[in-house]
């Protein structure tokens, strides 16, 4: 077992193999869940008996292919690999005949690493930024709605509560379980920092300390994942959709990043202001904003989000004001950050914390020039207004072609434009789309 030491300087564990054979086998642990992402990073998983799982460290485990959104096409099956570094006993579960979950490596028969494995997109992206001399760190805040559910089980639009922004009991009902979900994710060694009831009625926030992109995308996907599974086991259900009420505040999930370079944080200002590094960094990613949205919002109800309730709609930045993309806070400290304000609980992480980070590589290498802040910029550009347009310049964008494997690329593309075209055909179509990933996402 190797450790690692954490921000707050703890020692933590990292497992290897034998490690979880044997803590599995100690722990009374019978069900083990593969874990791995489709194109989209919806969460799949196959369960298997715990007696199968040194064969699955060692040949892995088949999974067919047909029916997972990006992988059709791919001319075989697939094996999954467990990540040992990733296991994690799910809390709400009996704790008797225990059930623990990790992430999957996915190759072909072959041995092949399959290029539509998302995770390693990411990975991808965290060695070049190492190799040009940065570290980066994530935190997250993400919103999400707690619904009732109807006699029958299935999930409405009625609010669990009629709360507003920081409100507390008895108006917020959603704080014992905001409190169900962040003892969870501690179990789960998963660190959050703060939760708060938001704006709208039933919409609740949870924000978690910075921690490794690749960790902060695993640690997302679990999030969503455990809200669910706690809002369940109160009879209601949770939903990240981007705008599920039509007349209230939309969720987002904001991208907090902290950058370093030989030790520094580059977004920290001393008396000479903002340093060069991060004017570069910032100006890239303002640069491909537009051509990367679709991937950090994949679905028509994202669009419905933006230009409301300090939903950011155009690409421009600011230190204090809460509305543009970009938003710099605390800059005179060593918590200074990048807060990129403009995706959605909807996207893939692993995608899309790898496209910010080579828009803003790109910003650093080229040397982009950043532009005024917003209170001194007359004609800010916009974000696109539509699903459609966000599709049409990311086909257009050479860069994204160049960041992202050419199946991804594709495949990614050609199911939002199927979506697009579909819903184009008329409103019913459209109302079914939504309702479905009302449930899903």
């Amino acid at each position: 077992m190797c450790c690692y030491r954490n921000r707050k300087g703890e020692i933590k564990l990292k497992y290897t193999v034998k490690d979880v054979l044997q803590f599995v086998e100690e722990n009374d642990v019978k069900f083990i869940r593969l874990v791995f992402f489709d194109i989209f990073g919806v969460m799949k998983n196959i369960s298997i008996m715990s007696h199968e799982l040194k064969r699955a460290f060692e040949r892995g485990v088949q999974i067919i292919t047909s029916n997972i959104d990006g992988f059709e096409g791919t001319g075989c099956d697939l094996l999954l690999f467990p990540d040992p570094t990733t296991l994690k006993i799910l809390p709400w579960r009996p704790q008797q005949a225990r059930v623990a979950r990790l992430l999957c490596d996915i190759r072909r028969p072959d041995g092949a690493v399959f290029e539509g494995n998302v995770r390693n997109v990411l990975k991808r992206a965290v060695d070049i930024a190492d190799d040009m001399g940065f570290k980066c760190r994530a935190g997250l805040s993400c919103e999400f709605y707690l619904f009732r559910l109807d006699d029958n089980g299935k999930p409405t639009r009625i609010p669990h509560d009629n709360a507003g922004y920081l409100d507390i009991a008895p108006l917020d009902r959603g704080e014992n379980i905001r409190r169900q979900i962040c003892l969870s994710l501690e179990q789960m060694e998963i660190n959050p920092l703060r939760s708060h009831h938001e704006n709208g009625p039933g919409q609740n926030q949870i924000d978690f300390r910075h921690s490794d992109l690749l960790s902060a995308a695993d640690d997302f996907v679990t999030f969503k994942a455990v809200v669910k599974a706690v809002a369940q086991l109160n009879e209601l259900f949770a939903s990240f959709l981007p705008k599920p009420l039509a007349d209230n505040s939309g969720s987002g999930m904001h991208i907090n990043l902290i950058l370093k370079k030989n030790g520094e944080n580059i977004f920290q200002e001393s008396g000479n202001g903002m340093s060069e590094d991060a004017r570069h960094f910032i100006a890239g990613v303002l640069k491909h904003s537009a051509e990367m949205t679709v991937f950090f919002n994949p679905l028509p109800n994202s669009y419905l989000r933006f230009g409301s309730f300090k939903a950011p709609d155009t690409v421009d930045w600011s230190y204090h004001d809460l509305n543009p993309l970009v938003r710099l806070p605390d800059v005179r400290t060593d918590r200074a950050r990048m807060d990129f304000r403009s995706p959605d609980a909807s996207c893939n992480p692993y995608l899309a914390f790898a496209l910010l980070m080579y828009a803003g590589l790109d910003g650093v290498e080229n040397k982009y020039e950043l532009q005024p802040e917003a209170s001194y910029s007359s004609n800010p550009d916009f974000l696109p207004q539509s699903l459609q347009q966000a599709c049409e310049l990311a086909r257009n964008s050479s860069f994204i072609k160049h960041c992202l494997p050419e199946m991804i690329y594709e495949n990614y593309l050609d199911i939002v434009s199927d979506t697009v075209n579909r819903s184009l055909q008329g409103e019913e179509f459209t109302r079914q789309f939504e309702e479905r990933y009302f449930e899903i996402i």
